[in-house]
């Protein structure tokens, strides 16, 4: 691989890089606060990709009338450095979509203890994220949580005993660290409910639990009232 290959690699990868960050795609992969970051980090690649083909053009030009003297033209870099093409190539031809039922269905509920729970905010019903509630639920009993109206969203997934759950992919840094937090659905479900379908539910804390097949945490319930079908939304990780 020639410096030119080189450059138009690193200018491949910061353009995927810089795509991928202002167009919303980033939120598949990361947390939305990594998006400056990405930025910049593309932008540099763009830039010394831009540098390097211009030098190396303009030293070609002037070497044109020259045998190859050994120092560097006739050399490129090792070839390991196509490897770098696989993931522009997927950010840009097949970017995968963002973690949900299938890799839900084969981690544990990521549901963490508190010290303290502070009183809930007002609001009607309220929305709270997936691991606030799960965490008032099972390890504060619902005394926290009271008579509330709920507002949970995430997506519906199969869960055990013929359940259905609602599942939130829960991110520290990025996808790789990524795990479920799963709330089991109770109350008159609507007919037609399919894997990877994203509710918005409104219900009220209930006392049942399910146990998780994959590590035994405890799958708390919510009571559900309302249930509404929504789109895929942009940010489909709670952090």
């Amino acid at each position: 691989m020639n410096k030119q290959a080189q450059a138009v690699i690193l200018l491949l990868v910061g353009g995927a890089v810089l795509r991928a960050s202002l167009t919303g795609q980033y939120l598949n992969y990361v947390k939305p606060g990594l998006q400056p970051y990405l930025v910049v980090a593309g932008g540099i690649l763009l830039v010394a990709g831009g540098f390097t083909l211009w030098y190396e053009l303009r030293a070609r030009g002037a070497a044109a009338q020259e045998h190859d003297d050994g120092h560097g033209h006739a050399h490129g870099g090792p070839k390991v450095a196509w490897l770098l093409l696989a993931p522009v190539l997927g950010l840009l031809l097949f970017a995968p979509p963002a973690l949900g039922s299938y890799a839900a269905g084969r981690s544990g509920s990521a549901v963490t203890a508190r010290s303290e729970y502070a009183p809930l905010p007002a609001g009607d019903p309220l929305a709270l994220p997936m691991l606030d509630y799960a965490s008032r639920a099972v390890f504060d009993r619902g005394a926290s949580l009271g008579e509330r109206r709920i507002q949970l969203t995430g997506f519906a997934m199969r869960g055990p005993q013929d359940s259905w759950l609602l599942a939130r992919m829960m991110v520290s840094c990025c996808a790789a660290d990524a795990r479920p937090v799963k709330v089991a659905l109770g109350g008159d479900l609507p007919d037609g409910l399919a894997d990877q379908q994203w509710l918005q539910v409104v219900g009220k804390y209930s006392s049942r639990e399910l146990q998780d097949q994959v590590n035994g945490e405890a799958i708390p319930y919510i009571e559900v009232s309302e249930v509404t079908l929504i789109p895929v939304p942009q940010e489909q990780y709670e952090s």
